[in-house]
């Protein structure tokens, strides 16, 4: 695990190709600061053929509001920063594009919940889905229901997606202290470990019974975590990562 010393760390934006970074901090202390994102106004035409496409092949996406991060910093134990609000379209095709610098980064919260007898629940994203296959932690890009007295409330918004996604109240899990951030390159992952009482099979077969009464549930099913063995390479890097860091400190 990287360490993380007092003086502030800013976090590069340029390290697009290294192996991402983990750290562990107490707090979050994120602004919604609104200011006009470049990407978005400059490649208005892209974006909007990309994203007439996208809609042709998955009419379930839809056009909302997001919040990506401008401005970053670890320091004294708390990760700072400012938001923007932009169209997800825009934010649909910088992603796709392979997220290159654009001045802002992916910043989200997810939660990691981690059962009784030590193993961590991933979902399956469903097939009408923009990241259709892919294996992780409930989770989804801050919007502006997040917003509250002027912060982005990054708890709030891990809360909604367990609660949309699992069918899981987070106030049934003890949360463990802090937060663990993972960055690769423009992403940053802000992980909330959530402890349950259950162990791994019961909470499955609850979340599953969940999606089972959805008509179009975000997860198509639910991966048990207990060892390297489990991983898989529809893990995005962020989850491998915080999987791997969380065994070595166990």
């Amino acid at each position: 695990m990287a360490g993380l010393t007092p003086a502030i760390i800013f976090l590069d934006m340029g390290m697009m190709d290294t192996a991402p970074s983990v750290y562990r901090i107490d707090r979050l202390e994120l602004c919604f600061k609104p200011k006009p994102w470049a990407f978005a106004q400059e490649r208005r035409a892209e974006i909007e053929a990309f994203f007439a496409a996208l809609k042709r092949e998955k009419p379930a996406v839809w056009n909302g509001r997001v919040l990506l991060l401008y401005r970053q910093a670890l320091s004294d134990g708390a990760l700072r920063g400012d938001y923007l609000e932009t169209d997800y379209a825009s934010f649909a095709a910088w992603h796709r594009c392979g997220r290159p610098p654009a001045g802002v980064r992916d910043c989200f919260g997810a939660a990691a919940v981690l059962s009784a007898d030590g193993a961590f629940l991933l979902g399956v994203m469903g097939a009408h889905t923009f990241n259709a296959g892919q294996i992780y932690f409930p989770c989804g890009t801050p919007d502006p229901a997040d917003i509250a007295g002027g912060k982005v409330d990054l708890d709030f918004s891990i809360r909604r997606e367990l609660k949309e996604e699992t069918g899981f109240d987070a106030t049934e899990f003890t949360p463990e202290p802090g937060w663990t951030i993972v960055v690769d390159g423009a992403l940053i992952a802000a992980i909330k470990v959530l402890r349950s009482g259950e162990n791994a099979e019961a909470l499955r077969r609850r979340a599953l019974e969940k999606l089972a009464r959805d008509a179009q549930p975000e997860f198509s099913g639910i991966r048990i975590v207990r060892g390297a063995a489990d991983l898989d390479p529809a893990m995005p890097r962020y989850v491998v990562a915080f999987l791997k860091d969380r065994w070595r400190g166990a």
